[in-house]
Formats: structure tokens, sequence, C-alpha cells
């Protein structure tokens, strides 16, 4: 049963990627007044099928000056690393239910970088090798708040497992208590998911398509693939820690595509950043902000402990 109910969550994980593919075409199409993919099957519903058949059928056509074994192989990593995160997708039954599930996270999650160096490192492209760089140096300016933000949190509930969170907020939401960290927190997900204002590794304008812009196809595909199943995970970390955790429940999922839509809203709304609004906002902003989180949060369960003992 461990291996049926984890199957079916991947392959749950990779339709819901194919539709928010949909998704994020027709939000995108309606915000700028034109209709977006309506042909293909009733409103376009069989869209993501078509896309992904006609880019896994194209021809693989490979650069000669690149490292052949590693450029074919970083797409799988990068796709495994995303698809891997969900194995602490919490299930009550028949599935594994981690103490450590946002240890876990971080830990997976910071491995998302090196596909993206060594995507950009083995094309052997100058536009890619930039791509590369950006993203090195984003990652080393936004993970530090990260980390700092889910600490605080785990200060307050004084546990990584997914199903305390669940269970501490049955009445009240831990948005209320932090909503200037939640924006910090959205924020550094874009950055996460190398999404708009902060897509600087895939800087269309001014690197063609950055650290991919060498893969075509089915490479490509599985790059996609990664990105944004790392969103829908993001999204369902953002859930489950700021807005309630009922996973049993239709409510929950529907925050989860409203955080995806959140997603697809910033980026029809925000250009990009340059590198260095950046650099200020992760050091200067969002740093002392979750310091200063952290020591309320620290105060407020020694509070409670206090209250609780007395």
């Amino acid at each position: 049963m461990y291996y049926v109910s984890f199957f079916s969550l991947l392959l749950f994980v990779l339709v819901s990627v194919g539709f928010f593919t949909l998704l994020e075409r027709k939000v995108l199409s309606y915000m700028q007044c034109r209709k977006g993919p309506n042909k293909l099957g009733f409103l376009g519903l069989l869209q993501p099928f078509s896309d992904g058949m006609k880019l896994f059928m194209k021809e693989q056509f490979f650069p000669m000056n690149s490292n052949y074994v590693i450029y074919m192989v970083c797409p799988v990593f990068s796709m495994v690393q995303s698809l891997f995160l969900w194995v602490v997708f919490p299930y009550y039954v028949n599935c594994i239910e981690l103490n450590l599930g946002l240890l876990f996270f971080l830990c997976c999650s910071s491995l998302g970088i090196y596909g993206l160096i060594v995507c950009g490192w083995s094309s052997n492209s100058i536009y890619s090798m930039l791509g590369c760089i950006r993203s090195v140096s984003q990652a080393i300016s936004y993970e530090v708040s990260l980390s700092l933000v889910l600490l605080g949190f785990f200060l307050l509930v004084d546990s990584y497992s997914f199903m305390d969170y669940y269970n501490i907020q049955f009445t009240l939401w831990l948005l209320i208590l932090s909503v200037p960290l939640f924006l910090c927190w959205l924020s550094c997900c874009m950055a996460e998911s190398n999404r708009t204002p902060f897509d600087f590794s895939e800087g269309e304008s001014e690197l063609v398509s950055g650290f991919n812009v060498e893969y075509g196809g089915g490479g490509f595909a599985l790059l996609f693939i990664s990105e944004y199943s790392s969103i829908i995970f993001i999204s369902m970390i953002t859930c489950v820690i700021f807005l309630g955790s009922d996973f049993c429940s239709l409510f929950f999922y529907m925050k989860l595509v409203f955080m995806c839509f959140i997603f697809i809203w910033i980026r029809a709304t925000l250009p990009r950043f340059r590198m260095m609004s950046l650099y200020h906002l992760a050091w200067k902003c969002y740093l002392p902000l979750s310091l200063k989180y952290l020591l309320f949060f620290i105060f407020l369960s020694a509070l409670c402990f206090y209250h609780f003992f007395l």
C-alpha cells in the first residue's frame, strides 16, 4: 500500500503540473485581454497533454561542445529532486510520516540549485553559464531568510512534523500572528522557484533563456516539470505553515490552488527586478525581519511554557 499511495501521489502531481500550466496560460491571457488555449478539447482542457506529447516527441539535439553525459542527466536529476520532495506529504496511513518533515524539505530544496548550476555549466554556452552564476548568487541571498522563517515556526510549534502544524491550527492560523513574515516567506518562495520577479537565471530579455537555453524537447520538458512541481509543493508548504492544514478537507486544496494563482498573478503584474534589488531585499529587509520574528516567537513560546506550568 505504501508503493501504491506514493506512486498515485506522483501521478496526481504530474497531472496537476499539466493543468497548472493550463491555468497559468488562461490567467495570463485573460489578464492580457485575450482568450488563451480554448480549441483543443472542451475549453482547451486537453492542451497540457498535447503540449507534453509535442515536447517529448521532438527530435533531441546535442550541442557539440557540451559535456554530453552530464548535459543529458541534469534534467532528470532536477525532476527527480522536485518530485522527491513530495515524500513528506502528510498522509494519515500507508505512506511515511516524517517527524523531521520541515528539515527534510530544507535539505532537499537546497539541492535544487545544483540542477541549475550543472545545467548551465554542462551546456558550455555563455548565456547558460551566466544564468548559472546568477542562480548561485541568488540562492546565497534568499535561503538564509527562508531557513530563519522556518526556524522561528519550529521554535513556536516545537516540532518539525507537518501533523503538529495540522493539530495546532485548528482554532488559529499562524498567518494571523505573522502577516509581514508571510509576505517575506512568499517573496523568498518566488526566488526559490525562479519565478517573476526573481527569475534571474531565466532572463529571457538579456540571456535568451538563461540556464536552459541549449535544452529543447524532452530535456526542456523535464526542467519545466521540475519547476512547476516545486511551485505546487511550495504552495502546499505555505498552506501547511500559515493557512491551516486540514489535509482531508476540500478547503485545504482550494487554498493550495489560490496560492498557485498568486504565483501567476505576480508574474502577470510585476516586471523582473534587478539583481541588486534582490540582494538589498534579502540582506537589509528580510534578514532583520526574520530575526526579529525569531526573537518574538522565542518570547511567545517561553510565555506559553511559563503559563502552562504555572
